[in-house]
């Protein structure tokens, strides 16, 4: 504090500021309705384009975006003044509202309520965008229920199976 005109206490910005820096990659997942198998591939690049364009608004870097037919992958960097659960619940309803009107995946009956999220730094970074982009193979041989709890019990994340699924 310093005195400013007329001895009026003003606050003395001119030292100790610093910015704001984050490296947190988000990798986020969430299914559609009662895992229903509507998001067909000829159009889910629409759909990626479409959430970049929201997470690109928002000013969060989107590393990589993959699906399979019942669920989503989300790798991105949150910009510092973004809330997480507020940018799912602003992806959901965009997304959801997006796909009606577009009418691309005719069975979509909207997400599911919850969703997972797992933090990791830049170091995994290229392993996660190939663990994403690898979705079709890895989905021929596991099902969601059973990526997910891989990924809740690598993040050390304790679920009960009554809300998992």
């Amino acid at each position: 504090m310093k005195n400013g005109p007329g001895g009026v206490a003003q606050l003395d910005y001119s030292y100790g500021i610093m910015s704001t820096f984050t490296q947190i990659l988000y990798h986020i997942v969430f299914s559609t309705k009662n895992r229903t198998p509507s998001l067909r591939a000829p159009d889910r690049e629409r759909l990626y384009r479409y959430i970049w364009g929201l997470l690109k608004n928002r000013n969060c870097h989107l590393h990589r975006i993959g699906a399979v037919e019942d669920h989503l992958h989300i790798l991105t960097s949150l910009h510092p003044c973004q809330r997480l659960a507020d940018l799912v619940r602003d992806i959901k309803a965009n997304t959801s509202r997006w796909i009606k009107d577009e009418r691309i995946f005719p069975d979509f009956n909207g997400w599911q309520d919850g969703y997972g999220a797992f933090t990791h730094s830049k170091p995994d970074r290229e392993a996660l965008i190939n663990y994403i982009n690898g979705q079709q193979e890895h989905h021929r041989r596991l099902s969601f229920g059973e990526e997910l709890r891989e990924l809740l019990n690598e993040a050390g994340i304790e679920f009960d199976e009554r809300f998992l699924l």
